[in-house]
């Protein structure tokens, strides 16, 4: 009996939450255009991330040396490298934004898949990060 009754009810809201996506406050069509994600512009993202503190995705010999600077902090972070980019970049986020626990949060963003990385390791690699310039804007 309750699982007829839950079943009922999720059947309900399931019902309410469709007919609510597709009723609007009027049948007239919206003077101001929609923007979608396409639409951004490249320089309007850059902009976004700079404020957030994060440098652009390097390429090239910058990718290589940062993945070189990364490796000399703790040499199993690179072994994903588009995963140490990525955690790269949001460190700087961090750094720049004067977060607390810096260390525990390098830790955190360089332990993926079957890295783990220990905040005596992610010490080297905010410290790697700050003396390289990378998460300089």
């Amino acid at each position: 009996m309750r699982i007829r009754t839950a079943a009922a009810a999720a059947a309900t809201v399931a019902l309410v939450c469709a007919l609510t996506a597709c009723s609007g406050s009027t049948d007239q069509p919206s003077s101001e255009p929609e923007t979608t994600a396409s639409e951004v512009s490249q320089k309007e993202k850059d902009d976004a991330l700079a404020a957030a503190g994060i440098p652009p995705a390097p390429t090239g010999a910058d990718r290589q040396a940062l993945l070189d600077t990364l490796a000399s902090a703790a040499p199993d972070v690179v072994r994903y490298e588009d995963e140490a980019i990525d955690a790269a970049r949001n460190q700087c986020s961090a750094i720049n934004g004067g977060a607390g626990m810096l260390d525990y949060l390098a830790a955190q963003r360089f332990t993926y898949k079957d890295v783990t990385t220990t905040e005596e390791q992610a010490a080297k690699i905010n410290e790697a990060l700050q003396s390289s310039g990378f998460c300089k804007l």
